[in-house]
């Protein structure tokens, strides 16, 4: 690379954190989506910046579309702000989302979560928590449940997962 490429490539990642200070402040989170490559089996995810800086692990979903992942994390992000702790073992409920989540710590964070270590200067070692959530099928059942339908390369296991 260049001068002008490091230039370029700092400028833009200046620009990025702006973006996300600017989300938390007005909304109180900001969404990092990353999205993925079905062909190569590669899952979309989704994950919270912000819910660390007032004593919550940041949020991460794993094979939703982006409309459905920040539809979620909003929603649940919203929930945290009023003072709702997720736990670890917890099947949440949505009145106007057909879907459940079940809560579980992750392993890895420092693995998945580059722009919230970013955002609080963390290095991976030292990844802010993060709760990891899965998503049943249209079924109602989980991963661990017999007949599951998703693909387990789309909703992969805690642990099972690096960016």
């Amino acid at each position: 690379m260049t001068g002008t490429d490091d230039a370029a490539v700092g400028a833009w990642l200046d620009q990025q954190a702006q973006l996300v200070v600017q989300h938390i402040r007005e909304t109180g989170v900001h969404l990092e989506y990353v999205f993925g490559d079905p062909d190569a089996e590669q899952t979309p995810f989704c994950y919270t910046v912000g819910l660390f800086g007032v004593g919550h692990p940041e949020l991460l979903v794993l094979g939703l579309n982006m409309d459905n992942a920040g539809g979620l994390l909003n929603d649940l992000a919203r929930q945290v702000y009023r003072g709702r702790q997720l736990v670890p073992g917890e099947v949440v409920t949505f009145e106007h989302w057909p879907h459940r989540v079940f809560v579980e710590e992750s392993p890895n964070p420092g693995d998945i979560v580059f722009a919230a270590n970013l955002h609080y200067q963390r290095p991976a070692e030292c990844s802010v928590p993060v709760l990891h959530l899965t998503v049943d099928d249209r079924s109602g059942r989980f991963p661990w449940d017999a007949g599951y339908s998703v693909p387990a390369w789309r909703q992969p296991r805690p642990g099972a997962f690096r960016a």
